[in-house]
C-alpha cells in the first residue's frame, strides 16, 4: 500500500515529521516497508537560466549555451557553465532545469560526467521532463515561467518534494488499504486530527437509463447490493496534474480522468469502483453466476473464460465485466466517452478470491475486495466518485440505480476495562480505552461496543484489547517474571519417560550418530513396507502425495534421509531419531520409538587397516549400549522371529521373555533397501522406549563397587557342535552351570567351514568360549575348578549335543 505524505495530509492535520509518522505507523502494526523521498533522487536539480544558446561550430543540430547556475542555492553565488544541447527549443533566456557534474539523472539511469561533444566541452545537462520523470515528454528541455525562482531546487518549486511511504497490509486489516484508514490510526494515536470531509450526496436530475438487477441466488450468497448511475455528457480526457501526481507517484500510469477517478478512490478510500461506457452497453445490467464457457477480452487485453459459478456483469450483448475483479474492454471506457455508467457494489470477498486465484488475475480491486471492504460506504464512495467527475469532466448526474440491500455486519461485544491487563499485561486507564475505541470509529453504549463498518476484523472482546493495546503501543509492555505457586525448590516436571527419551538421545549421539529429525507423514508405499498403510493412518488432508500415511516405524524416514545424503556423495553414514510412531489413528496407538541407521564403513581410512564394513553386530552392540543406559536388564533373549523389513537371518529382536520386545536390530532387507533407493547393505535398530522396566530403585546414586580380593580364574572350552547351533544357547548353558562363580563367558573362536567339516565331520563347528569364576571366600582349589568344568562341559552337551574338542 503507498502513499504519498502530502496525500496523508489531506486526512489527517499534523504537525508530526516524517520520521515520527514512519515510527508511528510501524508501531501500529502497518509496518513501513520503504520510503522514496524525492530529495534522494531530485534533490539535484535546481532552476537555471540560459545566458546565451548559439549553433555549435562542429554540427547542425546541437546548441552550445552558457548556462547561470546556482549550485548552492538562491542565496548563494552562480556560476557559469558551459553545456551541449540537442533540444530544438534551447535558446538565449530561456529559464530551465540544470543537471551538474556527477548528479544521477533517475528518467535516463545514468551519473553525469564531463564529456566532450563534437570536440566542445559539455559540464552538465538542461534537463527534459523524462529525464526527471515528470512525464513520458523528451522532444524539448523543460521551460518554466520567466519569474521562477532562479537556484531554487525543482521540486520544491512543483511542489513535487512529496514521499512515498510503501507500507505491509496484513490481511486482517483492509480498512488500512486506503489513505482515509491509516490517517485514522495516527489520528488514534495522537499523531494529528483526522479531517475527512463529510459526503455530499449529488441529485439527480433525471432517471437512468440502465437498469441492474441482481439473481436471487446472487444476492444471496456473493452480492447484496449494487448501486449505480449514469452520468452524461461527460468530456473525458486527461485528469488534472495534482490526480496524475498522485497516481504516478504510487506507481499507476494516468489513463484518463474517469478511469484515473476510479484508482484514485481504490487507494484514498479503499472504495474500487468500475466504469461502463453506457453508449457501449446494451440494455440492462444483470449480475449472475455464470454457467461455464463465457468469455470476454478484460482491460488487461488478455481472453479470459470463465467457469460455473463465477460472478459476472452482464447486458444484453454477454458478458461486460468479471464482477469485483476487472471490466471488459468492449465496454470499457475511452478519450471518446460522453456518457458513463459508475458502479460501486459489494461483493463476497470468498467469492472473489475463488475466482481471482483460478482467472490468475491481481487487480487492485480483487486485492480489496477479496480482505473486505465496508459495505456501508457503498453509496457514499458512489456519491464521492460522481462529484469529482462532475467537478473534472462536467456533466449531468442521474438518480441512483440500487439493486438489493446493504448487509448489516452491525454487532457489538461487552468491554471489560479491566481484561487489558489480564490479557496484554498493560496497565491503561477505563477513560483512555474508551476515547481509543472512539478515536477508531467504534461506537459505545455502556459496556457494549459496537465495531465499525469498516472493520471485519474485530469479532470479539479479545480483538478490542488489542486495539487498544496496538494504539497505546505494545513497546509498552514491560517483562514481568511470573508469580511462583509454591516455594522452595520446585518439582521435577519431566515425566520418567520424558527423562528416559534424553538418555537414549544422548547415548545415540554418544555411539557417533548424527540426529535427523523427518516428517511423521510418509508416503503409502513407504508405510507399506514397515507394515502401516492402513486407513486408520491415511491423513485427511495431506500436505502432498508422499506424506499421505503416519509413519508406522522411523526407520523409512532415516533411509529417505539416506539416500539424499548418498545422492550427494556421503557414502558413510550413521543416522538416528527418536520420535513417535503410529501404529493406528487413535492416542493409544502411538508409541515411542528410536532408531539408528548405519551405511557403509565403520570410520575412516587410516594406516593400519582397521576400516570395515558395518555389519549386523555394530548394530547389535549399539542397541545393546542404548538399553544399558537406560537400565535396561543385562540378560535378554535374542528372537529371530522379525518382521518382514529385517533380513531373515540377519537380524533379531532383544527380548525380555517371549513378549516383552526391547529393541530390534539387524541388516535391512535389500528389497526394502532398493525400493528406497539406498546403495550397498545398511544395518539398523530400533529401540522401544516405553517397553524396558524401569529399575527398582529410584536413588541418582551408583551402588558401591564390589571387588574381591581373591584371585579369580579363566578356563578356555572348546566344543564340537552342529552347525546349526547358536553361539548364544552355548554360551547361556555354560554360564548357568554355576551361578554363583561364573561372571562371565565369552566366545573368542568359531572354526568353521570345509576344514572344520573334514577334522569333526560333516556338519560340525568348534566354538571356543572363554569362562571366568570368581570366588567369593576362598581361594578355588583344583578339584573346586575342575568340577566347575565338568559341570559346564555337562550343561552344554545337555542343551547343544556338543562334545568337548580334543
Amino acid at each position: 500500500m503507498k502513499f504519498t505524505l502530502n496525500w496523508l495530509k489531506t486526512h489527517l492535520e499534523t504537525t508530526a515529521s516524517l520520521d515520527e509518522i514512519l515510527y508511528a505507523l510501524t508501531d501500529l502494526g502497518l509496518e513501513v516497508e520503504g520510503v522514496e523521498n524525492p530529495a534522494d533522487s531530485l534533490g539535484d536539480f535546481r532552476i537555471c537560466r540560459v545566458i546565451e544558446a548559439v549553433k555549435h561550430p562542429n554540427a547542425d543540430r546541437l546548441r552550445l549555451c552558457r548556462v547561470e547556475t546556482w549550485p548552492e542555492g538562491p542565496d548563494g553565488p552562480t556560476e557559469e557553465v558551459q553545456v551541449v544541447c540537442g533540444a530544438p527549443n534551447a535558446r538565449t533566456g530561456l529559464v530551465g532545469v540544470f543537471a551538474p557534474v556527477g548528479s544521477y539523472v533517475p528518467g535516463i539511469d545514468m551519473v553525469l560526467k564531463p564529456g566532450v561533444i563534437r570536440d566542445v566541452a559539455s559540464n552538465g545537462m538542461l534537463c527534459s521532463e523524462r529525464e526527471l520523470m515528470v512525464s513520458d515528454e523528451h522532444d524539448g528541455i523543460i521551460e518554466l515561467s520567466e519569474d521562477a525562482p532562479m537556484g531554487a531546487l525543482f521540486i520544491d518549486y512543483t511542489n513535487r518534494n512529496d514521499p512515498v511511504i510503501d507500507i505491509a497490509i496484513t490481511p486482517n486489516r483492509p480498512d488500512a488499504l486506503g489513505v482515509e484508514g491509516v490517517a485514522r490510526d495516527l489520528a488514534a494515536r495522537g499523531l494529528g486530527t483526522l479531517k475527512t470531509p463529510k459526503t455530499q450526496a449529488v441529485t439527480g436530475s433525471f432517471k437512468s437509463k440502465i437498469n441492474v438487477t441482481i439473481d436471487a441466488e446472487v444476492q444471496a450468497k456473493a452480492c447484496p447490493v449494487f448501486m449505480g448511475r449514469l452520468i452524461k455528457d461527460v468530456k473525458n480526457g486527461p485528469s488534472p496534474q495534482w490526480l496524475q501526481d498522485r497516481l504516478r507517484a504510487i506507481g499507476l500510469r494516468p489513463i484518463s480522468a474517469l478511469v484515473d477517478v476510479t484508482n484514485f478512490f481504490t487507494y484514498d478510500r479503499n472504495r474500487p469502483l468500475h466504469v461502463f461506457d453506457a453508449d457501449k452497453v446494451q440494455g440492462d445490467l444483470r449480475v449472475h453466476f455464470a454457467s461455464g464457457g463465457e468469455g470476454l477480452t478484460a482491460l488487461d487485453d488478455k481472453d479470459y473464460r470463465l467457469d460455473a459459478g463465477m460472478m459476472a456483469i452482464s447486458d444484453g450483448q454477454g458478458v461486460q465485466s468479471i464482477a469485483g475483479i476487472m471490466g471488459g474492454v468492449q465496454t470499457g471506457c475511452t478519450e471518446t466517452t460522453q456518457n458513463v455508467f459508475v458502479e460501486s457494489a459489494y461483493w463476497d470477498p470468498i467469492t472473489i478470491a475463488a475466482t481471482g486465484r483460478k482467472l490468475k488475475i491481481n487487480s487492485d480491486a480483487r486485492y480489496r475486495f477479496e480482505r473486505g471492504i465496508d459495505p456501508a460506504f457503498t453509496g457514499e464512495g458512489l456519491e464521492l466518485a460522481t462529484r469529482l467527475i462532475l467537478e473534472i469532466c462536467g456533466g449531468q448526474a442521474s438518480e441512483i440505480v440500487v439493486a438489493g440491500n446493504v448487509p448489516d455486519v452491525a454487532r457489538s461485544y461487552r468491554l471489560d476495562t479491566d481484561r487489558v491487563s489480564s490479557l496484554v499485561g498493560m496497565e491503561i486507564a477505563a477513560e483512555t480505552q474508551t476515547a481509543t475505541l472512539k478515536a477508531l470509529g467504534f461506537k459505545l453504549k455502556g459496556s457494549e461496543v459496537t465495531p465499525p463498518t469498516w472493520r471485519p476484523d474485530v469479532q470479539g472482546e479479545a480483538d478490542l484489547v488489542e486495539e487498544i493495546a496496538r494504539i497505546a503501543s505494545l513497546t509498552k509492555l514491560e517483562g514481568r517474571s511470573l508469580a511462583r505457586e509454591t516455594s522452595g525448590v520446585t518439582r521435577p516436571i519431566l515425566t520418567p519417560i520424558q527423562r528416559r527419551e534424553s538418555v537414549v538421545r544422548r547415548q545415540i549421539a554418544a555411539l557417533g550418530y548424527s540426529e535427523c529429525v523427518t516428517y511423521s507423514f510418509i508416503d503409502q508405499t513407504a508405510a507399506e513396507m514397515f507394515g502401516g498403510g492402513q486407513d486408520a493412518t491415511r491423513l485427511a488432508n495431506p500436505i502432498s502425495s508422499e506424506m499421505s500415511h503416519m509413519r508406522p516405524n522411523l526407520l523409512p524416514g532415516l533411509l529417505q534421509a539416506a539416500a539424499r545424503n548418498q545422492a550427494r556423495g556421503f557414502a558413510d553414514l550413521a543416522l538416528f531419531e527418536v520420535g513417535p510412531a503410529f501404529d493406528g489413528g487413535e492416542p493409544e496407538d502411538q508409541h515411542m520409538e528410536a532408531s539408528g541407521l548405519s551405511i557403509g564403513m565403520n570410520g575412516p581410512r587410516d594406516a593400519h587397516d582397521t576400516r570395515r564394513a558395518v555389519d549386523l553386530y555394530d548394530a547389535k552392540a549399539d542397541a545393546e549400549a542404548v538399553l544399558a543406559a537406560i537400565g535396561a536388564p543385562v540378560k535378554l533373549m535374542v528372537r529371530r522371529d522379525v518382521p518382514n523389513w529385517w533380513h531373515p537371518g540377519r537380524a533379531g529382536h532383544l527380548s525380555l521373555g517371549p513378549k516383552n520386545i526391547l529393541a530390534s536390530f539387524g541388516e535391512v532387507h535389500p528389497k526394502v533397501l532398493s525400493a528406497m533407493g539406498i546403495k550397498g547393505p545398511a544395518v539398523a535398530f530400533t529401540i522401544f522406549v516405553v517397553n524396558a522396566p524401569f529399575p527398582k530403585s529410584r536413588s541418582a546414586t551408583r551402588p558401591a563397587l564390589k571387588i574381591s580380593d581373591l584371585q579369580s580364574v579363566e578356563r578356555d572350552f572348546s566344543f564340537v557342535v552342529d552347525q546349526k547351533v547358536e553361539a548364544l544357547t552355548l554360551l547361556n548353558a555354560a554360564k548357568g552351570a554355576d551361578k554363583a562363580l561364573i561372571t562371565a563367558a565369552s566366545v573368542f573362536d568359531v572354526f568353521a567351514g570345509e576344514k572344520a567339516a573334514s577334522q569333526m565331520g560333516e556338519g560340525n563347528k568348534s566354538i571356543a568360549i572363554s569362562v571366568r569364576l570368581q570366588p567369593k571366600n576362598a581361594t578355588l582349589t583344583d578339584a573346586e575348578i575342575e568340577a566347575v568344568s565338568a559341570k559346564i562341559i555337562d550343561k552344554v552337551a545337555k542343551a547343544t549335543g556338543g562334545t568337548l574338542r580334543t
